[in-house]
């Protein structure tokens, strides 16, 4: 298996090499649930500071998400709900986007 020189890597979350015969990586991984890809992160943006959010669904607690939007992007947002008594509190953490070629 080899990198492609243009392949994005976020910083601080590279992929270690595993052993060659370790996978067999001949199906594809497996679809994400429907209830699973309703997050914060998947929210559009709105011009309303003030405006709030549905309340998240409890499956979605405690997850890490990526923000899944198309490239080239010199950003990517990973997200993270939990509650805390009655209150929900999410926390993103936004990472460069490192390229290969970028890399010497």
């Amino acid at each position: 298996m080899h990198k492609r020189r243009d392949e994005a890597t976020v910083a601080g979350f590279e992929v270690l090499r595993s052993p060659d015969a370790s996978y067999n990586n001949a199906r594809d991984p497996p679809l994400v649930p429907p209830h699973l890809q309703q997050t914060l992160l998947s929210y559009p943006a709105s011009a309303d500071t003030a405006g709030t959010l549905p309340l998240p669904q409890n499956v979605t607690l405690n997850h890490l998400y990526i923000e899944n939007r198309e490239s080239p992007r010199s950003v990517v947002a990973l997200g993270f709900t939990h509650r805390f008594r009655s209150k929900f509190v999410t926390v993103v953490l936004y990472k460069p986007v490192i390229f290969s070629s970028q890399l010497v």
